[in-house]
């Protein structure tokens, strides 16, 4: 009787499985939950402005795809529609640091949690940041961030609101700076904020937290502090990286340096530049420490990791090649919000573009030039591409220090160094829009096409369009530098090609086959 009650309710559950609808998936969180959702069973839509901005993601074909703007409401119906939880992992804070990032906050919020209402979806899950504004003023981007938790209980619909300072994870904002800083600054000369305490949790267990609150009535209506068992400062943070990693370290604190200095002073230490990094140093005037149990009375069976041990989860990952998102992912990271250009009309463009035969498949011309950039580098005039980051950093822009997400794989919306990626298709085509800082827009494109004898037609072709008279004297003055790179880059491209192990292989077997 008893299995044939289990039976029953188990039937029941598959009839009516909880839809989850998760927003901010181009983000380092969102990107990182949906396969978690999808591994305990649930049904997964995810909202994307663009959904091709999804592409090569390991589980695109397991979700459903809306396409939806939080900033148009007209757009959120149909993605909301027949959704029980709906995840909220969206904030407008981006790398022009424009002014407004709170009110487009509090615009989406609210689009949002007024369409969430109509369509009763049951639960909304919120991911905010930690800190108490009672104990001090918050900054601008914390405030920010607990008001948009505000916003969305108003709608009426149950909100769970997860508040955490420091996420520590492959690939996460705060990691990749304590990492970059600890590696390549042995003497660090060192604000007050760095001795501000805070509490960083690890990605994984804030993945734990989110999926546990999924369908969880305790949890509604319930803003719910979460952090590490590690209380600690960011100088404690770079100290115990520098051990973990067999590096001698040494801090010198000052009290001169100012949220705006300190943001210059990341911007050229570390990949994140300076209008990212001041809102989030902003943010570490303030000490971020969990102050109730909450989190442990909702949910005992999730034990925070210490950060030392989040640390060594992080370095495991990227020392194995197996980071699935980075901070630098999400659209709203540099120019990543704009819309991918179809290039089929070339009106308005200036177009360079150079063709070689290459005596190699098309897929090891393909792999030849998905795998520039990062460790590998492009090839040729590596001082020249170093010299053009180092001159995007002194205006502002990501500089060259981004890298590549992995050495070998790519996807639509990966950063690769000062480019990103905005198409590609498989052993045929990627392109790549730049995000250093220009008069106008450029791109270069990749393309692979098989011959009729054998062999593959490697074109590559770079666009510009230029923003007015500026933009024109931009092209054709470094038209002979672009002149000389681009050529000596389908060269080696090509050489890298017809040298790759799998080709010399194959071409080892013909030549047996052949006698």
């Amino acid at each position: 009787m008893r299995t044939l009650i289990r039976l029953i309710y188990l039937l029941l559950l598959v009839s009516k499985q909880t839809r989850c609808l998760v927003t901010g998936v181009t983000g380092y969180i969102g990107g990182r939950l949906v396969p978690q959702l999808l591994d305990k069973g649930y049904v997964v839509r995810v909202l994307s402005r663009d959904v091709t901005r999804l592409q090569g993601r390991s589980w695109i074909n397991d979700v459903e795809l809306v396409e939806a703007d939080v900033l148009n409401p007209e757009t959120l119906p149909q993605a909301l529609k027949n959704v029980d939880v709906a995840f909220y992992l969206i904030h407008s804070m981006s790398a022009n640091n424009s002014g407004d990032f709170h009110q487009r906050d509090m615009e989406a919020a609210q689009n949002f949690g007024r369409a969430a209402k109509k369509n009763k979806v049951s639960q909304i899950i919120y991911l905010g940041g930690l800190g108490n504004p009672d104990d001090e003023p918050l900054s601008k981007h914390l405030a920010s961030r607990q008001q948009t938790g505000e916003t969305l209980r108003e709608s009426g619909v149950p909100v769970t609101e997860f508040r955490a300072a420091v996420v520590v994870g492959s690939g996460s904002k705060s990691f990749e700076m304590v990492r970059y800083l600890t590696e390549r600054v042995p003497i660090m000369i060192c604000p007050k904020w760095v001795y501000s305490k805070t509490q960083p949790i690890a990605i994984r267990n804030v993945l734990q937290y989110l999926v546990a609150a999924v369908n969880k009535p305790e949890a509604k209506d319930e803003i719910i502090e979460i952090g590490g068992n590690s209380v600690i400062t960011y100088a404690d943070m770079m100290q115990i990286y520098a051990r973990i990693n067999e590096l001698k370290r040494i801090l010198i604190p000052v009290p001169i340096l100012s949220p705006a200095l300190s943001s210059h002073w990341v911007h050229w230490m570390t990949p994140i530049p300076a209008s990212l990094a001041r809102p989030l140093i902003e943010g570490l005037k303030n000490d971020v420490v969990v102050q109730n149990d909450k989190a442990k009375r909702l949910f005992p069976n999730i034990n925070p990791f210490s950060y030392e041990k989040a640390v060594k989860l992080a370095i495991t990952h990227i020392d194995t090649e197996d980071v699935e998102t980075t901070w630098n992912d999400a659209l709203l990271s540099s120019k990543g919000d704009e819309r991918p250009v179809v290039l089929k009309t070339k009106q308005g463009l200036n177009i360079e573009r150079r063709i070689r035969k290459v005596s190699a498949d098309k897929h090891q011309v393909f792999e030849a030039f998905t795998s520039l950039g990062g460790q590998k580098g492009w090839l040729t005039y590596e001082w020249a591409w170093k010299f053009r980051g180092i001159l995007d950093r002194l205006v502002g822009g990501v500089g060259f220090r981004r890298g590549r997400r992995h050495p070998q794989q790519l996807r639509v919306g990966d950063a690769l160094d000062f480019w990103r990626v905005e198409a590609i298709k498989p052993d045929q085509l990627l392109r790549l829009r730049a995000e250093m800082k220009v008069p106008g827009r450029a791109w270069l494109e990749f393309l692979a096409v098989e011959t009729d004898d054998q062999k593959t037609k490697l074109v590559q072709t770079a666009y510009f369009a230029p923003k007015g008279l500026l933009g024109l004297l931009y092209w054709y003055g470094l038209y002979p530098i672009h002149s000389l790179i681009f050529s000596s880059m389908i060269e080696h491209i090509a050489s890298d090609a017809e040298s790759s192990p799998s080709h010399l292989a194959k071409s080892e077997t013909e030549i047996q086959e052949h006698n």
